[in-house]
């Protein structure tokens, strides 16, 4: 369980983190090692790792084009190990898919598989509820935090189901759309559904999707635990890799210059 406190200890400090994610098996292995040590040295405190699926149903077109290139190339689970391990070995990681791929490849087996890698949880962010139990024991088995997705318009009636048996964190889309959404995002309504899962649940809050530029983690950041960057680094990765440091090194420091500032919501 060390790598879960590695990331249980990140979450829990008062500066916001920077979550970054990366769909595996879109490059060669060398080149995706290369990439997560700039991302690393750059200013990201924690890897979201993402296990390629063919309908990514949560996903928009950019991320989507990654993991159709990623199952193209072949040996997803093979690349995905290899990238949790590289990235673990850096930072905190926690992989995110779809569960297609984990009841193909089998919840208990895949757990271990990427539990040996050194992940610190996976997070399946369309968990059917008849698979969560489940899920919950082969993650638990396997040594791996289980964070759970919960969408904005879950009621307050169906937040203690929605959070039950979750571990690690608790994912708060910052926006209702798909990810790669590039509009503005509602701030008080995230602000209040952040509040109801903190009564809820005593585990971090963690946020994503939509949040598209510096400026708008900075903003987001005093309500979380941690931020999650995923389509600005990778339109970087997909076509010039190069500036995705620099990317990743902007969101770094609006989320370090945002400690101390009220909320603006």
């Amino acid at each position: 369980m060390a790598t879960a406190n590695r990331l249980h200890t990140l979450l829990t400090q008062p500066q916001c983190a920077l979550g970054v994610f990366l769909p595996a098996g879109v490059h060669q292995t060398d080149v995706q090692c290369r990439q997560l040590d700039h991302l690393a040295q750059s200013g990201a405190d924690l890897f979201e790792i993402g296990l390629p699926c063919a309908n990514p149903a949560l996903d928009g077109l950019l991320i989507r084009s990654a993991y159709h290139r990623a199952l193209f190339k072949g040996d997803v689970i093979d690349r995905t190990v290899r990238a949790v391990a590289h990235a673990a070995s850096l930072r905190p990681t926690v992989v995110m898919t779809y569960w297609e791929p984990v009841r193909r490849h089998g919840p208990e087996h895949l757990a271990r598989l990427l539990a040996d890698a050194g992940a610190a949880g996976m997070m399946v962010v369309d968990l059917p509820p008849d698979e969560t139990l489940r899920w919950h024991h082969a993650a638990h088995t396997a040594g791996l935090s289980a964070p759970r997705l919960v969408p904005r318009a879950t009621q307050d009636t169906d937040l203690p189901a929605a959070v039950d048996g979750a571990s690690g964190w608790l994912y708060a889309p910052a926006s209702t759309g798909p990810t790669g959404y590039q509009g503005p995002l509602d701030l008080t309504a995230l602000d209040t559904f952040t509040q109801r899962l903190r009564a809820a649940s005593p585990l971090p809050v963690v946020s994503g999707v939509g949040i598209s530029s510096p400026g708008l983690a900075a903003r987001v950041a005093p309500l979380v635990d941690a931020v999650v960057i995923g389509t600005p680094i990778v339109r970087a990765l997909l076509s010039d890799p190069a500036p995705a440091g620099s990317v990743t090194a902007t969101f770094a420091q609006a989320l370090r210059t945002r400690i101390g500032t009220a909320p603006d919501v």
